[in-house]
């Protein structure tokens, strides 16, 4: 099949790489570094954001980034959109003060952090990542915005991997989802 009669999602979907076996036995790891290496994948990919965040109805008025691949999706886009950027950071990392919000992992807990001066209230929020698992990173930084009167108008990510249940657990909680790419499996 030519590279042409493709949809944007099977090109993008043909231009991850599954890993077996990492970072564990029996996980089918998506390595979405091959979409950023190649030029025209790359743009096809931001493209496929930009364009759907470029609606008067889906406009954000800041771009918020999950660490560390939504920093590099969501500075792209939020370039490419004529908004702010703000990155949500993993506790510890970020020099001025600082909300904080702590999730469950399948082993442990995490926390993420947010400045406090990051969005005012009311301001629409595109909150964006690489990929949807279980949901934790996401719904925690949908809470950090919320927590600042931020209004998350949708969840962003390059794949969604339905079967872990994040994707459902986060529309449960009433955040829109806007996906690429589903994997089925983990």
């Amino acid at each position: 099949m030519s590279e042409v009669a493709l949809s944007v999602n099977d090109y993008l979907k043909n231009n991850i790489r599954t890993v077996p076996d990492w970072p564990a036995a029996g996980v089918q790891f998506r390595d979405i570094t091959p979409l950023l290496q190649n030029p025209r994948v790359f743009r096809v990919l931001i493209d496929a954001f930009v364009h759907r965040y470029m609606a008067p109805a889906m406009r954000p008025d800041v771009v918020a980034g999950l660490d560390a691949r939504g920093f590099i999706l969501g500075a792209v886009v939020a370039y490419e959109l004529n908004v702010g950027f703000v990155p949500i950071r993993k506790k510890g990392k970020l020099p001025f003060t600082t909300v904080e919000e702590t999730y469950e992992l399948e082993y442990g807990t995490a926390t993420v952090e947010l400045h406090t001066d990051a969005v005012k209230p009311g301001q629409k929020v595109l909150l964006i990542d690489d990929l949807i698992a279980t949901g934790g990173t996401m719904m925690a930084g949908m809470k950090l915005l919320e927590k600042l009167g931020a209004r998350v108008i949708e969840g962003a990510a390059i794949v969604d991997l339905p079967e872990l249940g994040g994707s459902a657990k986060l529309r449960d909680a009433g955040l829109p989802l806007f996906t690429l790419v589903n994997f089925d499996g983990h």
